[in-house]
């Protein structure tokens, strides 16, 4: 059975804590220009909804097998990260020259995901190591404010794809340039052992439930994260609107982050268990009622918990559950926003190209089947716990 680490709870220090909240707010920033804006503006400049869902499907996919090669060959060292950094805004760049061709632009997409894959858990686990599960929400919620920030900047001022693709580029080299110097906070020893010897006990299958249910999760967030904005403004809600309804769900998700921080000394696997039935509600609400504003809203609301809440006590559970806490969180990341992405992306295009109103029922289903896994893993570690 893996060690089941109890994190010292450590007030971090000022610096480090503006470092890495500002890391976050510029990393989830480019985020939200990727998610919100630019799956329609590739609608709009020519490409389809399969195109669309096949662009959105490479970074996930890279991110999906980045860690199987960390684990055996490579050590996601400082000189590593600070490499993905490099490679991450570049490929932003890249975008700008390839964004008339599918496949030009399909391929720095997968090196975007590849340099995505290496950066995130490097500093998640940083960030735990340094501030602990209690503290980590109200760090980890400027990345919160950063998404909202720029979703409501560009909701009122963006016209064009090259437009969005120079905000993307901006928000790359912001993150580059703070996302430098938290390896100085890094407290891994970097011993002289090979990947294949350190990770060799790392395993999915021990786990296999709780790994399926994370990406069950995530396929089910595919519609919402490359669709949303689309499936809104087609059912007769303004593109500013929709934008509001996006910072309105980061809202919801900053207070939770901020006052999370009791509830995560709780039983995780309860409060995992809990966000996905509010991402169950969530997505049947979006395909019951799919022009109503006031119901978007709500639907919107529970972002706080099927997301934010989700998300601190999923990486908190599996940073308790693993000994090796870098690669642990590198397959959390790929096996969710990488392989779950990924699916997502893909199954979401072609669902819409199909029917577009059968999207959030879809969501809601593939979301009540990552409960029934998370519920089969409970079970499962209760009679491992019972053995011993």
């Amino acid at each position: 059975m893996s060690q089941n680490i109890q994190t010292e709870i450590i007030k971090p220090t000022l610096n480090s804590r503006l470092l890495i909240g500002s890391f976050y707010f510029s990393y989830f920033a480019l985020v939200g220009v990727y998610i919100i804006f630019l799956p329609k503006l590739l609608l709009d400049s020519g490409f389809s909804a399969t195109q669309v869902g096949v662009i959105y499907m490479a970074a996930p996919f890279m991110r999906f097998l980045l860690p199987f090669i960390f684990k055996h060959f490579i050590h996601l060292s400082h000189k590593l990260y600070r490499f993905s950094l490099l490679v991450g805004f570049l490929s932003t760049l890249l975008f700008l020259i390839t964004k008339d061709y599918f496949w030009s632009y399909l391929i720095i997409n997968l090196i975007f995901g590849a340099s995505s894959g290496a950066i995130l858990p490097f500093v998640e686990t940083v960030s735990l190591q340094l501030i602990s599960k209690e503290y980590y929400g109200r760090v980890r919620l400027w990345g919160s404010i950063g998404f909202m920030v720029i979703a409501l900047w560009l909701g009122q001022t963006l016209t064009s794809l090259n437009q969005g693709l120079v905000y993307l580029s901006i928000m790359a080299l912001f993150t580059m340039g703070t996302g430098y110097f938290i390896t100085r906070y890094d407290q891994d020893s970097h011993e002289d052992i090979s990947p294949r010897e350190k990770n060799r006990d790392f395993s999915l299958l021990k786990y296999w439930a709780f790994w399926l249910s994370a990406l069950l999760l995530q396929v089910s967030f595919g519609g919402f994260y490359n669709f949303f904005t689309i499936y809104e403004t087609e059912h007769n809600i303004s593109l500013q609107m929709t934008s509001y309804l996006w910072i309105f769900g980061v809202l919801c998700e900053v207070v939770l982050f901020y006052y999370q921080g009791k509830l995560l000394r709780r039983n995780l696997l309860t409060l995992i268990k809990f966000s996905i039935t509010t991402a169950v509600l969530r997505w049947s609400l979006l395909y019951i009622y799919p022009s109503s504003l006031v119901v978007a809203y709500m639907s919107q609301s529970l972002h706080a918990f099927s997301f934010a809440l989700y998300y601190t006590a999923v990486i908190a559970y599996v940073y308790d559950l693993y000994t090796q806490k870098k690669l642990a969180q590198q397959f959390l990341l790929g096996m969710t926003f990488g392989l779950g992405g990924s699916i997502g992306a893909m199954l979401a295009g072609q669902i819409y190209d199909f029917d577009s109103e059968l999207l959030f029922g879809f969501e809601a289903f593939i979301a009540l089947l990552s409960l029934l896994a998370i519920i089969i893993h409970e079970k499962r570690r209760e009679v491992v716990y019972a053995d011993n």
